[in-house]
């Protein structure tokens, strides 16, 4: 094997011979598979141990929208710490498969991907899942930027106004139909704007299938998927995390599975009230966070059913989207009047 897409195996497998001296004990496998929204992610072996590597998506051209360096600079940051992550082993420039990449460790464990894997828990280590995927939340929020090197990572002071305005202006960008609720939302929220408490480094899309679980005691082996990363409101990450959780129960959301919809898991209450208690957050404003979480979502799956209706989307399951988008719109509503706890 020479290439797959979007890896010359053979250039790669020099520059890890020659960069990483003694990492490989054999010749290298390079397998394309599944996880990250964009950037691509490859598992790479030698017969023996196995490594990671990802690069932006193909025939990719705007390198500050999946900038390698900067994931790349975020593990490196955080490996140190007590937020699990893959070690970073190399970063690589485009003369070598054609972009810009990057080497980590693999991360034993599982992506709970499936209502197969999820059926698997039974509640004692279902409530140990919940307990850990925030406890490692927390673990992350508690980190002061600029003593793990990331200070400049963002702008946190106008965070919550960009990125309203934001997701707004994608939502105006794939219009197909009126949406009359969905835009309601969005005024009610732009009303009720919270006022800056601080920064914290902010995954961006933070959930269960973006982390490497033990099957075996429901601990967090490795948080993945770091391409959204910023500084900025840390309960972006908390109503996002709560919503995949439980709050688009029931919709048969084709993009994860749920644990909301498994009867073992504990509701999205336990994760808020551990979140509070390792944090000492005020969360009064949630109803706002988690309403701004079925926003974003329901703009994202308004400009996935616009691409699959213009043909632009490759792959099965993109027209399942579109309907959710309306109920998507009545649950934002729902959070926003909801009680934080």
């Amino acid at each position: 094997m020479t290439s797959v897409p979007g890896v010359e195996v053979s250039a790669l497998e020099a520059h890890l011979q020659a960069e990483l001296p003694g990492l490989l004990g054999g010749p290298l496998s390079v397998e394309l598979v599944a996880g990250g929204r964009s950037n691509l992610t490859y598992l790479l072996g030698d017969g023996v141990g196995h490594w990671v590597l990802r690069r932006p998506p193909l025939g990719h051209v705007l390198e500050t929208a999946h900038d390698m360096g900067r994931e790349y600079r975020l593990l490196s940051a955080l490996h140190p710490t007590d937020v699990p992550v893959p070690e970073p082993l190399l970063l690589g420039d485009a003369e070598v498969i054609g972009a810009p990449f990057y080497v980590m460790t693999f991360a034993d464990g599982e992506v709970l991907r499936t209502r197969e894997q999820l059926e698997s828990f039974d509640a004692v280590a279902a409530t140990a899942v919940a307990d850990g995927l925030i406890d490692v939340l927390a673990r992350l929020h508690r980190l002061d930027p600029a003593a793990v090197g990331l200070g400049d990572l963002g702008r946190p002071v106008g965070y919550l106004e960009r990125q309203l305005r934001r997701w707004g202006r994608q939502l105006d960008a794939s219009r197909t139909r009126e949406l009359p609720e969905l835009d309601r939302l969005h005024e009610r929220l732009a009303a009720k704007l919270p006022a800056h408490q601080g920064a914290a480094i902010v995954h961006g899309d933070y959930r269960l299938d973006n982390v490497v679980v033990d099957p075996g005691t429901g601990a967090i082996g490795a948080v993945l998927d770091w391409e959204m990363a910023t500084l900025g409101d840390p309960l972006t990450d908390l109503g996002s995390t709560v919503m995949w959780w439980d709050g688009m129960r029931g919709l048969d959301i084709p993009v994860a599975s749920l644990p909301g919809d498994i009867a073992a898991f504990p509701s999205g209450t336990r994760l808020i009230e551990g979140y509070q208690k390792l944090t000492g957050a005020d969360l009064t404003d949630l109803p706002w966070y988690l309403g701004f979480a079925h926003y974003k979502m329901a703009a994202i799956f308004e400009g996935i059913h616009y691409r699959s209706l213009q043909g632009m989307t490759v792959g099965e399951g993109f027209d399942l989207l579109g309907p959710l988008v309306a109920p998507l719109a009545e649950r934002g509503h729902a959070a926003l009047t909801s009680r934080a706890v």
